[in-house]
Order: C-alpha cells, then structure tokens, then sequence
C-alpha cells in the first residue's frame, strides 16, 4: 500500500523549484539480528524470505504487512527520517565513489562494484534521508550462480574460454533509488505534414545517350496543428547510486515497484546497502528531464498526418511526491586476461546484464564468411 502525505500547499508545484526543511536526526531504532534460538548473528535469507541464523538453522519470519509506504511532496523533503535506523559501517571508494554500508565486525578490502582495493572505511552517515521502502532481496546466491551461468553461455562472438571462467564474487547489495509520481499537462503546436505524390520529368543517360523518363516524386503538403493531453507518471525511478553503470542498470529492466514494503534494518541483515550519492533536487532534475523528452514523443505521435515539424511542447507539471527506496541487485566482478568485468544481477527477476570481452577472431571469421557469400551471389549474377 502507498499512501501520500497532503502537501500544506494545494497549489501547482514548480518543476524547477526545491524545499528543503529543518533536518531532525533519527536516532538508530534498537533492532534485534541475533538469533532467538542461540543468539547468534541472523542475515535475511532471500530463499526462505525470512531471517536466518546460519549457526542453529533457526530462521524468523519478518511481517511485510506492517506500516505503509509512503510518497512525501516534493516541497516536503526535511520531515523525512535520516540514517538507516540502525548502526552500520561504511566503505568509500576512492575510484567510482560508491558509499556503501555493512554491519560491525564485518570487513570489506574491495568495492563491491567495481572491484577496486582502494577503500576507506568511514562512518555512516546520519544526515542523509532514510529510506522508507524497499524491495527485499529475493534472488539468492546459488541463483545468481546459475544465471551468470547461463549469461556467458549465451554470449556471442565471446572468447570460447571465456565458457570456462569459474572465478568471479558476488555480492548483494541494495541500491538507493528516487521514486517520482506528478500529473503532466501538455500543450503543443506543430506543423502537421501529409505526403502527396507528382510526376516529374528527368533527363537520365542510358548508355550515352539522354533520355526523359517521368518519375514520382514525394511532396509534403504542411498545415498548422495544435493540441493538448494529461499524463500521469507513477515510480519513475532514477537511481542515485554512484557505483552502479548507469548504462547497465538501464539494461536491467524496471523493479515492480508494487512489492515495496516498508523500511526496516531486518531486511540489511548480512547484505551491504549504499548511502545514495545523487541528491533528492539533482534526482528531480534527472527524472524532469525524462518526463520532458516521454512527453515530447507523446505529443509528437498525437500531430496528425504522416509527418511533422517545429514541435513545440509546453509541460505544466504538478503534485510531484517522490518515495526514497532501497531496490535488490547482485553485483559480480570476473576477471579474464588479467581485466576485470562488471555484471549485474537484478535482485527481483534475476536478469543479468554486464560488460565481456569481444572475440575479434569470431568477429573476422563472420566478415569474411559474409563477404563470400556476398561474391558468389555477384558473380553467379554475372555469369
């Protein structure tokens, strides 16, 4: 369930414009991951969906039905809780910037996204909005296993040894992500464009000698245009992670964000979370501009004819509330030849995207096996 908080202000919100609030610091919440059983340390269990306690096989069911998700106005951002509610640690990385989160005694001497060694351990941040949603973890690792399995089985014009790679790490973690709900209401103008055909008359050469021929010729008949529409977008996302390829998590696909679940530390337990990097007004700006150019191509499909020109878009945007959530992914690093590759795994579907060498021989052999069969049809055409 997503409920909304009433802006004070029932007015129409600048797209452009920003309020920040006073700040109230939440202290971390006094949240139990030892084990009820034998009070061992407990990590959230993707494949049971509950906390599981790896010394005594205890596990505890975590209630999902409690509380409410929430979508705060834009112009509400200071009454937001801060910190995750619970202690944590935090790694730097001094090579892509990631800030990412792990609990007390644990050790991290790599970035769990981009592999580097070059980390700093630093103190969570407190300050920063907490997240009040998430999607838990559901892929587990043996999962994740078999996909990345599959996804370099699948490759092609890949090195064949590349079948054989058997090393590589793997780490959950959640990533920080704004969620944008507004209403959008568009006016546009355009010249509408409708082709017609004529016969025109040219002069060609046939062997040496001019000749007229007549041929059809497209023409395009333009007229004024103008209109309107309504949009609404629900969960836009934008992701404010700074270790995360932005390019790659595009090609993850969308979470459903219709299994978000209220915040709570359980769901951290044994995983690693990043602190977002990209700020609630820059994450506004990034996800505006996405709404510009979605309405751009709308209103350009609603001007009639077979083509147009000079499209002009005005966007009033209003009721903008946005959710700060956290959102499942596995980050994997291989190596092969001695480089390092980045792969993600989505935490909710299991889709896998990542980066793999070419193999420039299979390449060069589809070339040439082209061009071949490009030449025999030539010359049996000549013969």
């Amino acid at each position: 369930m997503t409920d909304r908080i009433d802006e004070r202000d029932r007015g129409e919100v600048d797209p452009t414009g920003f309020a920040g609030g006073e700040i109230d610091e939440v202290a971390p919440e006094d949240v139990d991951l030892t084990c009820d059983n034998c009070g061992a340390a407990v990590t959230w269990d993707p494949e049971t969906d509950a906390l599981a306690c790896e010394h005594c096989g205890h596990t505890e069911t975590v209630e999902r039905g409690e509380g409410t998700v929430l979508e705060r106005p834009l112009a509400e951002a200071g009454a937001a809780a801060r910190g995750f509610g619970v202690e944590l640690r935090v790694t730097r990385c001094e090579t892509c910037g990631a800030r990412v989160t792990f609990e007390g005694s644990s050790t991290s001497d790599a970035c769990v996204f981009c592999g580097s060694a070059n980390v700093l351990d630093q103190e969570a941040s407190r300050n920063q909005i907490r997240p009040e949603s998430l999607i838990p973890l559901d892929v587990s690792e043996d999962r994740v296993r078999t996909a990345f399995r599959s996804w370099i089985d699948g490759l092609w014009f890949r090195p064949s040894a590349l079948k054989q790679q058997k090393e590589f790490a793997a780490v959950g973690v959640y990533v920080p992500t704004w969620t944008f709900d507004c209403d959008v209401r568009s006016r546009w103008t355009a010249d509408s464009g409708t082709y017609y055909w004529v016969n025109q008359r040219v002069t060609v050469m046939v062997n040496g000698t001019p000749q007229t021929r007549t041929r059809r010729v497209r023409k395009i008949r333009w007229r004024p245009a103008r209109g309107k529409r309504r949009d609404e977008y629900d969960d836009l996302q934008v992701i404010a992670s700074m270790g995360v390829c932005g390019d790659l998590a595009l090609k993850l696909g969308p979470y459903d964000t219709t299994k978000l679940v209220p915040y709570r530390p359980e769901y951290l337990a044994g995983w690693r979370a990043e602190e977002y990097q990209v700020d609630l007004e820059a994450a506004w700006q990034t996800g505006l501009a996405r709404v510009v150019d979605s309405q751009k191509r709308r209103c350009g499909s609603d001007v009639p004819g077979d083509t147009y020109r000079r499209l002009e878009v005005r966007n009033d945007v209003r009721d903008v509330y946005w959710k700060h959530a956290l959102l499942p992914m596995w980050t994997l690093t291989y190596t092969f030849k001695g480089k390092s590759y980045p792969v993600l795994v989505h935490g909710q579907t299991g889709n896998v995207v990542g980066d793999a060498p070419l193999s420039w021989v299979k390449i060069l052999l589809l070339v040439l096996g082209i061009a071949t069969v490009v030449l025999a049809i030539v010359a049996a055409a000549n013969a």
